[in-house]
């Protein structure tokens, strides 16, 4: 195990990974915010959701989460129907101009990481991405869980 001052060393680093995250947003276009092309990342990814399911993978309040859906319905990135499940319900997925967006977005940051980055070997990259997948993973594994139901006690009978 890590010594405490690495870890304290580890959370200034990842502090000023903000520093990082608002120079890559930057390169985003006018109209579309870090939040907007993360709502649309995850839409991609998990197909269509409701917004509670939604605020739920971005670890934010459902207001803020109507909020950044809100922006990017008017902008024609996303559209809103009525879950056939649950009428007070809707479904959000990620319309053909928002994936183009999408697209666009992935490769802004991808030119901008490169940029940045250019002088780190290859192996350098990948072994970035394999430890910060790892930190993801880890915090995933930290997040609260929901309760789950006990299982039904097991008796059993003496031999």
């Amino acid at each position: 195990m890590a010594a405490f001052e690495q870890y304290e060393e580890l959370s200034r680093q990842l502090g000023a990974i903000g520093v990082i995250k608002r120079g890559l947003s930057r390169v985003l276009p006018p109209d579309c915010p870090p939040t907007s092309a993360i709502v649309l990342s995850l839409l991609k990814q998990y197909g269509e959701l409701r917004m509670s399911k939604l605020a739920e993978l971005m670890v934010i309040d459902m207001s803020v989460t109507s909020r950044h859906v809100a922006h990017a319905a008017e902008r024609g990135w996303l559209e809103r129907q009525c879950d056939p499940l649950d009428k007070r319900s809707r479904l959000l997925r990620i319309t053909p101009s928002g994936e183009a967006l999408l697209e666009q977005v992935s490769a802004r940051y991808a030119e901008a990481l490169a940029g940045c980055l250019h002088d780190w070997s290859d192996d350098d990259v990948a072994r970035l991405i394999g430890l910060l997948a790892r930190l993801r993973e880890g915090f995933g594994e930290c997040r609260p869980r929901a309760p789950q139901p006990r299982a039904a006690a097991i008796t059993r009978t003496p031999a």
